[in-house]
């Protein structure tokens, strides 16, 4: 992913000569390991990088308490009656149905044909549960995507048409749920849908859910350089989007996100970061986090991103302020399009830690 290599390699070289500690005018140096004047995350009560949670962007103790009782028992009820009891209208599903996947796809990777037994036996002994249809089809999605090392363009091809054929049944199960075409999203990239063939998907989605953050971001891809758009028809994308998004929308921050998918590979830091382009979108996104719901399910989304940019921007406090809303867990862009997403995330978070310290910030002045 090409995320602000300049940065990510001061923060490699700080995470690697740590701790860092604050300057009198405002700059940021390294001292030696142990000195009283380095800045320290732990100060801040902020959670350990072996501590962090990759799975999800943000708490959902339902969803952990699920996952855990599926993994240790292998009884798929209980994945079954949270997603029967979770509105399939709102965001907190396609979350959940994520999750689900993304745990099953870990277990299959980890015991090749042997994992995922619950996941099996849940789409065997209720094949017309709509929400294991869901999963089922997005894990073949996830599986896609992920192709192990040596698989054929074939057999990728294979995967992804069985994952279209499980979009289709997963709908028929649950005609006004917007679910299975957001999984479908995914697939067809991969198969090469034609913009035409594509814009017909999305129609059934903004049928169903209109204001559906997630299915925005899932449909994003498709629109950006490196698949079959363009930067021009993703920032035509997003701020359509933006720009008819109600108030308290999290549409508002989507133009942020494709301008993460356009990163160019070099980043002079301050020109970049000082631009008009970057300024719009990330107050664009600032605005849409200060007027969401508290309860927003993609809000941790949008935090996440907005820790990037504003570290890079040397807006230290205000992204002190995402952190601080977001810090134990990492399932989120950036974070997750690294091989090591806590790694990642500890990087900026101390670089924010560093940067608001050399600024005359402290535990005591942080808001909790």
């Amino acid at each position: 992913m090409e995320i602000l290599w300049f940065l990510l390699a001061m923060g490699l070289l700080l995470a690697a000569l740590s701790p860092i500690l604050r300057r009198r005018r405002g700059g940021l140096r390294l001292v030696a390991p142990g000195s009283p004047d380095a800045a320290d995350p732990a100060d801040y009560g902020f959670a350990l990088q072996e501590e962090l949670d990759i799975r999800i962007p943000g708490p959902d103790q339902d969803l952990m308490d699920a996952l855990d009782h599926v993994r240790r028992t292998g009884q798929w009820q209980a994945a079954s009656q949270l997603l029967a009891g979770t509105s399939r209208e709102g965001e907190v599903r396609w979350q959940r149905v994520q999750a689900f996947a993304g745990s099953a796809a870990l277990e299959l990777s980890q015991e090749p044909g042997a994992g995922a037994g619950w996941l099996k036996a849940w789409r065997l002994e209720a094949p017309k549960d709509a929400g294991g249809a869901q999963v089922h089809a997005e894990l073949l999605a996830q599986q896609m995507w992920r192709r192990p090392e040596g698989m054929s363009e074939a057999d990728v091809r294979i995967i992804a048409e069985e994952a279209r054929e499980s979009c289709n049944k997963a709908a028929l199960l649950a005609p006004g749920d917007p679910i299975p075409y957001i999984v479908e999203l995914s697939v067809a990239r991969m198969l090469h849908y034609s913009e035409p063939e594509y814009d017909a998907l999305w129609a059934k989605i903004i049928d169903r859910a209109p204001q559906h953050m997630g299915a925005h971001l899932a449909a994003l891809n498709y629109w950006c350089e490196k698949w079959h758009g363009s930067r021009e028809k993703a920032d035509a994308f997003t701020h359509h989007a933006a720009a008819r998004a109600p108030q308290g929308s999290l549409l508002a921050a989507l133009p942020l996100f494709a301008l993460y998918e356009h990163v160019p590979d070099v980043v002079l830091i301050r020109s970049f970061h000082q631009s008009a382009t970057v300024t719009r979108a990330v107050e664009g996104a600032l605005y849409a986090v200060h007027t969401a719901r508290p309860d927003d399910p993609m809000l941790a989304h949008v935090r996440h991103l907005l820790i990037l940019f504003l570290v890079g921007g040397e807006r230290w406090a205000e992204a002190m302020d995402q952190i601080r809303h977001v810090d134990g867990y990492v399932g989120a862009l950036p974070w997750s399009a690294d091989p090591d997403p806590a790694a990642s995330y500890a990087i900026y978070r101390a670089l924010a830690v560093a940067g608001y310290e050399a600024n005359g910030g402290s535990p005591a002045t942080l808001p909790h």
